[in-house]
């Protein structure tokens, strides 16, 4: 799926957090990692004071493996609660079953991913319970269901509360599964809830974490946080023998400690999810136009009116073309840390101008 508009342009580029630039701050940090010397492989003081920020960050001892994908940090966490007999419920929308082209299997030596339906792009424990029904455990023909993973945020823009992680959580204790997070915009749900890394993971039940940094103002890096000690002890290897540990690893470090430092990740997401408040406030206003989920972090999914999609991708904006609606065009916005205010004026002006 290509975006609509003009993929180079730098205004009203609201395609995906992706394409959006490098914080200063990040980009400061790797220039100061890049003077002189520092053992490879991540024992580098940076990777170090990352490692140790990401403790502090939970309120727990956690083991960090600072990878430089998403798909990587996927792959590895499920893989890492996964046995290759195994299986894992999925919602039909995740990005680990429809955008990974297959990573998270090849990691997990031909582990299934099961897909399940749900509203908004939310697994329920209803849904868990049904799936469950169909793949009976200890039936030889039946793959075994071991993890269930979640995206947080989901891929329709919406956040799992609390309490329905601490449900989804409660679920997998009773049938002895494991709980991934895919937390590729983990600060835009965070700052959305208002609670702390540690409420929204591992004391909710979350045992692997896939933290997100690059969609939120870092060049690239992700890590893979494991919050039970008795899941990392392979994750060196494995990480190893997939091509993820760098050999100038300083610069994934570097990336990760100034993420975190002064809250600027924190900063960075809370902005990003008010310029898609913003824009979820005038989009409501628009005759004909709809929001078809919820506008809960830095995702919007709205139908707009031809006329005004027209004219928008006429003036140079830039986003994505999503499902066919018989009422309009329903397309995705994402705003980001480098989203201003100008931007969401300027597209909200020339949507209302068409009508």
């Amino acid at each position: 799926m290509y975006a609509a508009g003009r993929l180079r342009g730098k205004f009203m580029n609201f395609a995906s957090d992706n394409g959006s630039g490098v914080a200063p701050e990040i980009m400061s940090a790797l220039a100061a990692a890049n003077d002189g010397a520092a053992p490879g492989y991540g024992v580098d003081a940076y990777t170090g004071q990352a490692c140790d920020r990401l403790s502090e960050v939970f309120e727990k001892d956690v083991s960090v493996f600072l990878v430089a994908t998403g798909t990587a940090a996927n792959a590895l966490n499920l893989a890492a609660i996964t046995q290759p007999h195994g299986a894992i419920f999925v919602h039909e929308c995740a990005h680990v079953h429809t955008d990974e082209c297959g990573a998270p299997e090849f990691f997990m030596h031909g582990a299934k991913l099961l897909p399940l339906g749900g509203d908004h792009g939310k697994l329920t424990p209803e849904a868990i319970e049904q799936g469950l029904d169909g793949f009976a455990q200890g039936v030889v023909h039946h793959p075994q269901v071991q993890a269930i993973s979640l995206s947080q945020v989901t891929e329709c823009g919406t956040v799992y509360s609390v309490a329905e992680i601490e449900a989804l959580s409660a679920l997998a204790k009773e049938h002895s599964l494991r709980l991934h997070m895919d937390g590729a915009r983990f600060a835009n749900a965070l700052v959305s809830l208002g609670c702390s890394p540690g409420e929204m993971t591992w004391k909710a039940g979350v045992d692997v974490l896939s933290f997100g940094a690059t969609k939120n103002g870092a060049m690239g890096v992700e890590a893979v946080i494991v919050f039970d000690e008795g899941l990392a002890s392979d994750l060196p290897f494995m990480r190893k023998r997939s091509g993820q540990l760098l050999s100038k690893g300083r610069f994934l470090g570097a990336q990760m400690a100034a993420y975190l430092e002064d809250d600027l990740w924190l900063d960075m997401a809370t902005h990003a999810n008010r310029m898609a408040a913003l824009l979820a406030t005038g989009i409501d206003k628009l005759p004909g136009a709809r929001l078809r989920h919820p506008v809960q972090a830095n995702q919007l999914f709205p139908v707009l009116p031809k006329s005004v999609h027209k004219a928008l991708i006429t003036a140079g904006a830039v986003y994505y073309p999503w499902e066919r609606e018989p009422d309009g065009v329903a397309v995705r916005l994402v705003t980001s840390f480098s989203t201003t205010e100008k931007e969401v004026e300027a597209f909200l002006s020339i949507a209302g101008s068409a009508l």
